[in-house]
């Protein structure tokens, strides 16, 4: 364990480092909380997205990083802001209607349209948990109207009251004039309706712990601060929060962060100490545009698991957190292949190494092995040569090519078979282009097929593909990848494509001449 710590101690992976970060903060004791907290939010107005994956699932590997550097315990908390009014009613709810009423009140006490929970944003805050549990996160959930209505928030909001004017100034500096006016960081909820009000604070009682407003109807109300009778602004409860539960760590997306020095000022007005912080690049789409949920464009969770594993996903989400990545179709066959590289690379590193490999973070230190004997971006061209309508079809070839494979025994490639009939499906077979080779292709298409015709050696990989690349040569192909090129264009109907020669090995000799003679009489297509 302590060769383990010492190279964790020196490791550039970046878990480590904003692991080695937290660590720096207790250098002189431990916190007296007895534990290291590391935290993310969600809103609840929605349904847990990708964005939700990544954000726990990165923080729970800079958890894990710190559990190899140090014996402080630690907890991860996932925290819900459901105490937020209901802007507006979403689409994407039975009788829409019926919460228009409901506009404004807190999530928790708006009712649920589905008729499951108690309220909406118990609904929410189920699903949430759900979509955790599922891929096994370790957390304790905390719900934001819990804490503010059963007091555990009541000593950080009498200190926002009597520190109110210093909370303030920090954020009338970040607000427009028009704003300024009518802002504070105390936002009210109706006695009567129930709603959250968006209303000028007339007076703020630090001795009482009590905010005198007008509501939209001009009748003077003064509530308590405490036990739920207010709420705060976003920018204030997001500082306010990381106070009340002397958070350690929290990532968030860029777009936070011109806010971050917002937040972390006003936890330490509030007593706190600010917490480290880790700013993500966002996701874009295929177009190079942000992902936005109202717009629907790039990949939702659910697409990914569709095509492949949660653990390429995870893989994806370890890879340059601070840059920003496309988050389309056409990643996840790179993703998956890269994600079994560094599995079977895994074993035989030393230690520095493997816990520099993305798949030390994704499992947790508990890094299995692959048992991937054919590429999924080779699954794919299988699955388009052969017209395979489900993986037992890909099966018959993956055995003759790797006797002793089997669905048993490969689970992650049994698996990986289905997701490649799926993927090719839904988005190789809409986009395949096949071209007619020109003369000199067609010439080496010929040859290229007389020749594995007559090969009576071995059929590994590496031997038919030096028969390939032979040919390319051998038919002045310079440079040699236009030789490849022309194979995929006119026998895969893609630009790029496997190693051939594996591809070969994989869907048999016979069968490549026969696709052969397909391409070259133009019957593909």
């Amino acid at each position: 364990m302590s060769n383990l710590r010492d190279a964790a101690m020196n490791s550039k992976a970046w878990p480590f480092e904003e692991a080695r970060r937290v660590l720096k903060r207790y250098e002189s004791g431990p916190p007296a909380k007895g534990h290291v907290l590391f935290e993310t939010g969600y809103g609840p107005s929605g349904l847990p997205h990708i964005g939700t994956f990544g954000e726990v699932a990165r923080t729970t590997m800079i958890r894990r990083a710190f559990e190899v550097i140090s014996d402080i315990p630690t907890r991860l908390v996932c925290f819900s802001d459901d105490m937020d009014g209901m802007r507006k009613v979403p689409d994407n709810v039975p009788d829409p209607e019926a919460l228009k009423a409901h506009l404004q009140k807190p999530l928790t006490d708006v009712p649920d349209p589905f008729g499951t929970h108690e309220s909406f944003g118990a609904h929410n805050n189920a699903r949430l948990r759900a979509f955790l549990d599922a891929f096994g996160f370790e957390y304790e959930f905390v719900s934001a109207t819990d804490y503010y209505r059963s007091g555990q928030f009541d000593e950080t909001l009498l200190r926002a009251a009597e520190r109110y004017d210093d909370i303030m100034q920090v954020m009338l500096k970040s607000l427009r004039e028009e704003r300024q006016q009518t802002y504070s960081i105390f936002l009210p909820i109706h006695p009567e309706t129930g709603r959250v009000l968006y209303v000028p604070i007339k007076h703020v009682d630090a001795k009482d712990g009590t905010v005198t407003f007008d509501d939209e109807d001009g009748r003077e109300w003064t509530l308590p601060v405490t036990g739920g009778n207010v709420k705060l602004q976003w920018k204030p409860d997001f500082g306010a929060r990381w106070a009340a539960l002397d958070v350690d760590f929290e990532m968030y997306g860029k777009d936070h962060s011109t806010n971050t020095p917002i937040y972390d000022r006003i936890c330490e007005i509030l007593g706190g100490k600010k917490p480290e912080h880790f700013t993500y690049e966002l996701f874009l789409d295929e177009k190079g545009e942000k992902i936005s949920k109202s717009k629907g464009n790039g990949l939702t969770i659910d697409e990914w698991l569709t095509y492949a594993s949660t653990e390429s996903l995870g893989y994806y989400m370890f890879l340059k957190p601070k840059t920003a990545k496309r988050l389309s179709w056409d990643v996840i066959p790179k993703a998956v292949d890269e994600y079994h590289q560094q599995l079977r690379a895994y074993a035989g590193q030393d230690a520095d190494k493997q816990l520099a490999n993305p798949v030390y973070h994704v499992h947790e230190h508990d890094v299995p092995t692959s048992t991937m004997v054919v590429s999924f971006a080779m699954l794919l061209n299988l699955a388009s040569v052969s017209g395979a309508e489900d993986k037992e079809t890909l099966w018959g070839f993956i055995i003759r090519y790797a006797p002793d494979a089997s669905p048993e025994k490969n689970p992650d490639l049994d698996a990986a078979a289905g997701y490649a009939v799926r993927y090719y499906e839904d988005f190789v077979k809409p986009h395949k282009v096949f071209r007619a080779p020109d003369e000199k292709e067609e010439a080496a298409m010929r040859d290229l097929a007389a020749r594995l015709q007559a090969h009576d050696g071995p059929q590994d990989d590496e031997t038919l593909q030096t028969i390939v690349f032979a040919v390319g040569k051998d038919h002045g192909f310079d440079p040699l990848r236009d030789w490849f090129k022309a194979l995929y264009e006119v026998l895969l109907g893609a630009s790029q494509g496997p190693r051939f020669g594996g591809f070969v090995a994989l869907y048999g000799i016979d069968e490549t001449v026969a696709l052969i003679e397909k391409g070259l009489n133009a019957e593909l297509g």
